[in-house]
């Protein structure tokens, strides 16, 4: 069972993995994957190297057929000569034949279940009877139990790896596209392990929408806790694109999973260069479990709120705040002079200007139009002097201590500062009586999360709907804005899936712009689905299936496309996972063959096998038209 308000590891087997076991009392281990062509053994040798060279554990190499994963021998043979003894794992799809083959030679074989017995994917709406539907489970048993026996002559352990985008029809005619497939997808090759006392096995669900791998995770560790399976976890956010993009929304779905202590290893995927994943992963993990012995938070969650189904808290909307409105965001002035948002509001820019800046004690000598300014109370107070109402578009904060003086103060909206162990009775009663007020949730305890669920849960015990911002404070330079990121988007993660989030706040004691800090707050809102700034790109990292130059396509489409806002587009390396995590993208570039490309529009294949050189400028006219 989770613990909302206290962070510990989730308790999971041990797995043997080559030299370096994970699960148990294993710290969280990091991996990436490289992108070399399998058969070439030196460059696949030198990726791999790199990679553990940055610091991961474990290296993943494609293993599209016999030929590559009977190479894994002596890519594994290359890295024992330099050194090296990170396990190698084969990452397998279609073939089940080519996973018997990389079982005799990797540490680690990955099976997908939804192409494994199952044939690919193909969107179609299939029905099956209970007695048909019974058949086809035993033929995946009847072929994945002789799997499993080479796999323990070997001593090579398994991961089942299922994807959101390469679920089964078998799968999609029963359950559809949803959560509980995806964990019943995994769920039927894990019962057959458990009958087998086969148990070096991890397990993974991933998908590009972080909502649905979030809430996925989320119901199979309840159904495994049902079932009375404890075998440990990967985490990662599949196509989770490049540069900050890629490490914010990666941030977001990791960080949430971690941060409930669930998780055995990661992998963080970007369209880079394999050995730039790792530090990325590496500060997640010791970020997280630097919460580890904290001081315990003596939350009591709210009855009405189901953490496996969250649904967004009920609040009383007090102006664009709550109710229905996208979340909001406060950013802060740190001398408005010097802030970006002087400037005015530029076309480009103009989709993530926040909706609120706090001034502190002094207003602007000039205020732009457009921007509702937040300043304390007592500022606030003098600037009304003795006039019937507040400005048009100033608004006053309180903290705590100055609940009594709420009424005192003009204003339609009102913003009161909230930590947990407040005494709950003053200031629920404080809430119910000011209808007006928005609470800023703020925490320094050193499990913030926790104790900013354990304010709105207690709020929700007493039937307060005021709707929450939280406010989340950091201290970082500006070289170290990637690890803010990090930080950010992981702290927020939590909050924004488990329905809880009006708003968000950040605070950066450092040299961080203002630009960089605010950009950030609509990044880890768009990461979760919650509001909408910028055109969102789903694309993989790459790996030896890839037959195109998958980086220099990502920059070319980024920079046509970057304006149109609200539009998902979908760039993939091969046919995998392509359909699929792009389903809901409204258009996609997927990797047909080598030097080929075939365009879709939503799940809808609309040009097969255009050459590579025209590709980028026939999807423009796709979308254009």
């Amino acid at each position: 069972m989770t613990d909302l308000f206290n962070y510990r590891r989730r308790k999971s087997c041990t797995v043997n993995v080559g030299t370096t076991p994970l699960g148990g009392d294993n710290p969280i281990r990091v991996q990436s994957m490289t992108t070399t062509p399998t058969n070439d053994t030196a460059a696949s040798v030198a990726q791999a190297e790199r990679i553990i060279d940055a610091g991961g554990e474990y290296v993943r190499l494609t293993t599209q057929g016999i030929r590559e994963a009977e190479n894994m021998e002596n890519i594994r043979s290359g890295l024992h000569a330099d050194g090296y003894t990170a396990p190698i794992v084969a990452d397998v799809h279609f073939n089940p034949n080519v996973a018997d083959v990389a079982a005799l030679y990797a540490e680690k074989v990955r099976i997908n279940p939804g192409n494994y017995v199952d044939p690919a994917r193909t969107f179609k709406s299939l029905e099956y009877t209970d007695d048909e539907y019974a058949d086809e489970l035993r033929k995946i048993e009847q072929r994945f139990i002789p799997f499993l026996k080479i796999c323990r002559d070997n001593g090579t352990a398994v991961r089942i790896g299922v994807n959101h985008g390469s679920l089964s029809d078998r799968i999609m005619s029963r359950y559809g596209d949803t959560p509980e497939g995806i964990v019943e997808s995994c769920m039927e090759f894990l019962r057959i392990c458990r009958r087998e006392d086969f148990n070096d096995v991890v397990i993974s669900i991933k998908a590009s929408n972080t909502v649905v791998m979030v809430r996925s995770v989320r119901l199979l560790v309840h159904a495994m806790e049902q079932e009375g399976m404890d075998y440990p976890l990967h985490l990662g956010v599949t196509e989770a694109g490049e540069g900050e993009d890629g490490r914010i929304k990666s941030a977001v779905g990791i960080g949430a999973l971690l941060a409930d202590g669930i998780g055995d290893t990661i992998r963080v995927s970007l369209s880079e260069e394999p050995e730039a994943e790792i530090p990325v992963a590496k500060h997640l993990v010791e970020y997280i479990a630097g919460r580890a012995g904290h001081t315990v938070i003596p939350g009591s969650e709210a009855l009405q709120f189901d953490y496996l189904h969250p649904e967004r808290r009920k609040t009383r909307a007090i102006g664009n705040i709550g109710g229905n409105n996208v979340p909001v965001v406060i950013a802060n002035a740190n001398g408005i002079k010097e802030n970006i948002y002087t400037q005015g509001k530029g076309e480009e820019s103009g989709d993530m200007m926040p909706d609120y800046v706090y001034v502190g004690q002094e207003m602007p000598a000039e205020r732009i139009e457009g921007f509702k300014y937040i300043m304390d109370f007592d500022a606030f107070a003098r600037l009304c002097g003795s006039a019937d109402g507040a400005p048009e578009g100033i608004y006053p904060i309180f903290p705590h201590s100055a609940m009594p003086l709420i009424s005192s103060v003009n204003a339609q909206q009102k913003f009161l500062v909230l930590q947990y162990g407040v005494p709950v009775e003053e200031y629920t009663a404080c809430l119910k009586a000011h209808p007006e007020v928005v609470v800023v949730c703020m925490s320094s305890h050193r499990n913030r999360l926790g104790e900013q669920r354990a304010l709105v849960h207690e709020m929700m015990n007493h039937g307060v709907e005021n709707p929450v911002i939280f406010c989340q404070m950091y201290s970082h330079s500006q070289e170290e804005k990637g690890d803010f990121q990090l930080e950010a988007a992981a702290d927020m993660g939590a909050l924004m899936f488990d329905g809880l989030t009006d708003g968000i706040w950040l605070m950066n004691d450092g040299t961080l712009s203002a630009a960089d800090i605010d950009a950030t707050a609509f990044d880890i809102l768009q990461a979760a689905r919650l509001r909408t700034s910028k055109t969102e790109y789903i694309s993989c990292p790459g790996c030896g299936r890839t037959l195109y130059d998958l980086r220099s396509t990502i920059a070319r489409i980024k920079e046509a496309t970057k304006h149109m806002k609200g539009l998902k587009i979908g760039i993939m390396g091969c046919i995998v996972n392509g359909p699929g995590e792009m389903a809901d993208a409204d258009y996609g570039y997927v990797g047909a063959g080598r030097g080929k490309i075939s365009l879709y529009r939503g799940k809808e294949c609309v040009l097969k096998n255009i050459p590579e050189e025209e590709a980028v400028e026939r999807l423009l006219e796709l979308i254009k038209k």
